[in-house]
């Protein structure tokens, strides 16, 4: 991956037209008064790509930075508590199409060449404080969304299962909900928040159904090496429960020291009741794997752990790890007796070793218990 990618947008202007992919952000710093801004690169046509994760898992990084840094975002100052003001309709009307929308910003100055990161969200564009902000033209919104965004009585809960059930994709869920779009109580929701909020929520409206079904009756292993990044999944024949692990090498993007940095955290079949200690990453994944048994109509418990390998330095987003486990999912498996040999079968993969991992796993001492309990019975 890059460690040292420079952008490569001409910003010398105060004012841009262009079709933004539709794109937008709402920051967290200084809530409940936030940095809003709707994005658009210098570009008019199709720039779908540009801002949909959903179709990013078989593209290179670069093109993807290509792509995100071309995003130039125009900034306001609103309050979340209000969906009613101007910068918040703004925000809801870019949020309703799937479709690009043209835009023309004007900026009180010329936006920085400032590249941001972080580990929830995708990389994010220059930026400047804007004047004015105008829709010179829009798609036709879906009729779902449109439905949905008029209801003065859905919660938002219930909106976004609706949404999703109805084909609308995370990426677009997930910017209904940050414009203030859903919801009977309506307010802007800081995109890094709005992210792992509807990962969550989906998953465990999905898992619902899940915990119903039969449980699977063999071990059920996958494994993905992409990317400086390694995926392994076991899926263990019993009722639902799920750890995601994290194994970040040294020189990598929240590792700068010299040993590997293992991390885990889980749930029983009843769920978590505290934010998880990995963040956005565990609600992704999570979500991924909640698709995945709905499809095969089988419940599980689910084992997953990521390698993070040098040269993966910079922070891309949470999309990263729904989509390729969305891929991993969709790739051929192994199938195992036993739990010993599905470990086995993975040591051939890991890099830090499977035994690494057997003593990190909370889920896996919490089994060994349970079984060792049911002994005495």
């Amino acid at each position: 991956m890059l460690s040292g990618y420079r952008i490569k947008v001409d910003l010398s202007f105060n004012e841009l037209f262009g079709s933004s992919p539709p794109s937008l952000f709402v920051g967290r710093a200084n809530y409940p008064k936030v940095r809003v801004c709707p994005a658009v690169p210098p570009v008019v046509g199709d720039t779908t790509l540009y801002d949909k994760p959903e179709l990013w898992a078989e593209i290179p990084i670069e093109k993807i930075l290509d792509f995100r840094h071309s995003l130039v975002h125009g900034q306001f100052i609103t309050d979340v508590r209000d969906p009613k003001s101007k910068e918040a309709n703004l925000l809801q009307e870019i949020s309703l199409y799937e479709k690009p929308v043209e835009l023309e910003v004007t900026f009180e100055k010329p936006p920085i060449p400032r590249i941001f990161f972080d580990d929830s969200i995708p990389p994010m564009g220059p930026s400047a404080p804007a004047k004015d902000v105008k829709i010179c033209s829009t798609p036709k919104a879906p009729k779902i969304v449109e439905e949905v965004y008029e209801s003065q009585d859905l919660g938002a809960f219930e909106a976004m299962r609706l949404l999703y059930e109805k084909g609308i994709v995370v990426s677009h869920i997930q910017k209904l909900l940050s414009a203030g779009a859903l919801g009977i109580k309506r307010r802007l929701v800081p995109t890094r928040w709005a992210i792992t909020a509807v990962d969550d929520t989906i998953s465990k409206q999905i898992l619902d159904e899940v915990k119903e079904m039969e449980e699977l009756d063999h071990y059920r292993v996958f494994v993905l090496n992409e990317r400086n990044n390694l995926f392994m999944v076991i899926l263990i024949p019993r009722t639902w429960c799920f750890e995601w692990g994290e194994a970040w090498f040294p020189q990598t993007t929240w590792n700068y020291g010299d040993e590997v940095v293992v991390e885990t955290d889980w749930e029983d079949h009843k769920g978590r009741k505290t934010y998880a200690s990995l963040g956005g990453c565990y609600y992704a994944s999570r979500l991924a794997t909640a698709e995945y048994l709905r499809k095969i109509g089988r419940q599980a418990g689910a084992i997953l752990w990521r390698e993070i390998y040098p040269g993966f330095k910079i922070p891309i987003g949470v999309w990263f790890v729904r989509e390729m486990l969305r891929k991993c999912f969709n790739q051929s498996f192994v199938e195992f007796n036993s739990l010993d040999e599905a470990m086995e079968y993975l040591s051939k993969f890991s890099r830090i070793g499977i035994e690494n991992w057997v003593r990190n796993s909370k889920l896996i001492s919490f089994i060994k218990a349970q079984r060792t309990l049911w002994s005495f019975f």
